[in-house]
């Protein structure tokens, strides 16, 4: 539970979460905060593992320094280890995609939720976030399969997630179409128009007023009527032209005052404020429309082209809960998906929210990079057992380095035990054992899967039971954790200024 300078609460488990909300002061922990947040917008999730590696490298890579080991040596060890260690999850740990089928990403979901809040219906959920992600397939003239979701600080560009109060979370559910949080700007327009012709303004359809310090001398009251009739005039115009070119549904990201409002009932069009900006952003990205932030051409005339205008089938408003909301379906250039999400209360919400972005990243890393490793400890274990076993080769200092390196991975199955409350030794020790065997014996090589089942209390082959990752997600992991723990090894000594006190001469 964290809480903040103004009182508001957050309560999670989400690593980056976590990091961005606390008040570091430390540089070596700005690195570690920095790392934590390159991990979510790279991958989407891994955050906590990232830090926890690259502490753990940091402490061993302490110890050697105290032994008399030069940082150089740690560093060319742990770069060697690094390289090392992606190659082996590349060549032996990873298995595609193609050979596991659509359950693999719905297991990847799962292992990405098993950590949260949202566990217990990790496979409702999991399933609900494969569809959304399959629903915003697209193909580009290359014959590129892209799937258009941003996996960083909930930009997720085709999937659109709004929260509801009320329910149960196992009743949030799946929306064809882009949602906006918000309603139409007055009752006597259409609930639905079809075809939507979309326009996307950034500015207010207000009625004109002049700038402040404009000075008018006006001798007759009559004159000063005339500049407010030609001031609704000119909004009055504005209207007529988008109308004009066509379009039957517009969105503003500022307001539409009433007056305006029966322009728009009277030519039966929809009109929606106050539409975030982001929002406004991916409905033109998704219809082809242009987002307009004013009407003046080079000239200084003020025109609306139609090809500004976005496509869709059809833009309709729909009740859910107590609010209403727009959503914008059968978009032209990428097809639009909303997920809906039911729970108690803010705070179930935001968590849950943060969850399904992890799962969502998760799930487009597994196909874009189409090859997954088991989880729960297996990949960890095995690259300690394969650079112990490298290291010992190596007659030089590095020797040291890649052994600590090899030991500093443990801490990934060892905290997996102890938050489960299993014993720790034992189990790391057992698994150790068996990626050993997999290792020096070809017959044995499907062991390399052997993984913790945290609740049993046992090692199991966790690619048989569905506790997978992507492996991208695992190389990424080790290259920014070591790429951290580098950075600081490299430092000798820091220079830290005090603040100059007020009212010294400099």
């Amino acid at each position: 539970m964290l809480v903040d300078d103004i009182g508001d609460v957050t309560i999670t488990n989400d690593g980056a979460t976590i990091l961005r909300m606390l008040e570091v002061e430390h540089p070596a922990a700005k690195v570690l905060v920095e790392l934590a947040e390159l991990q979510d917008r790279e991958v989407g999730d891994g955050t906590t593992s990232v830090v926890i590696i690259a502490a753990e490298l940091l402490k061993r890579a302490n110890e050697l320094v105290r032994n008399k080991i030069h940082p150089t040596s740690i560093i060319s060890g742990y770069r060697l280890a690094m390289r090392e260690a992606c190659k082996y999850v590349e060549e032996k740990l990873s298995i595609k995609v193609d050979k596991l089928g659509k359950d693999s990403l719905i297991n990847c979901a799962k292992t990405s939720m098993s950590s949260k809040l949202i566990t217990t219906d990790d496979n409702f959920f999991a399933n609900l976030v494969v569809e959304a992600v399959q629903a915003v397939k697209t193909t580009n003239s290359k014959g590129e399969v892209k799937y258009p979701i941003k996996c960083c600080s909930f930009v997720l560009q085709s999937i659109n997630i709004l929260k509801a109060h009320g329910k149960s979370a196992k009743e949030s559910y799946l929306l064809n179409g882009y949602a906006l949080n918000t309603g139409r700007a007055a009752q006597g327009m259409p609930t639905r128009v079809t075809p939507a012709r979309i326009a996307c303004l950034d500015f207010n359809l207000q009625k004109m007023k002049m700038q402040m310090g404009v000075q008018v001398l006006v001798s007759d009251p009559r004159e000063l009527e005339k500049i407010h009739i030609l001031e609704s005039d000119i909004t009055k115009e504005r209207i007529e032209k988008v109308l004009k070119a066509g379009a039957n549904v517009v969105f503003t990201t500022k307001g539409i005052d009433d007056m305006s409002l029966k322009y728009f009932v009277e030519a039966g069009a929809i009109a929606v404020r106050r539409v975030r900006k982001e929002d406004l952003r991916h409905v033109a990205k998704a219809t082809g429309a242009t987002m307009v932030t004013t009407f003046a051409d080079m000239e200084g005339e003020e025109t609306f082209d139609p090809s500004f205008l976005g496509h869709a089938d059809e833009v309709v408003e729909e009740r859910i809960s107590d609010d209403e909301i727009i959503l914008v379906k059968g978009t032209k250039n990428t097809s639009a998906v909303s997920i809906i999400l039911r729970g108690a209360n803010d705070f179930m919400l935001d968590e849950i929210e943060r969850s399904l972005h992890d799962a969502l990243c998760i799930v487009k890393r597994t196909l874009e990079s189409n090859t997954v490793v088991a989880g729960g400890g297996a990949v960890e274990a095995a690259l300690s057992v394969y650079l112990e076993n490298l290291a010992t080769t190596l007659g030089s200092r590095e020797q040291l380095a890649i052994a600590e390196f090899a030991e500093s991975l443990l801490i990934i199955p060892k905290v997996l035990a102890v938050n489960a409350a299993k014993d720790a030794t034992d189990l790391v020790a057992k698994l150790r054992s068996y990626h050993h065997k997999a290792q020096t014996n070809a017959d044995k090589q499907h062991l390399s899967s052997m993984g913790l089942d945290l609740t049993k209390g046992v090692i199991r082959n966790n690619l048989e039971h569905g506790v997978i990752e992507p492996a991208m997600s695992k190389v990424k992991i080790i290259q920014f954790a070591t790429e951290a723990a580098i950075t600081i090894v490299r430092i000798d000594d820091m220079i830290k200024l005090d603040k100059e006190e007020s009212g010294q001469e400099v």
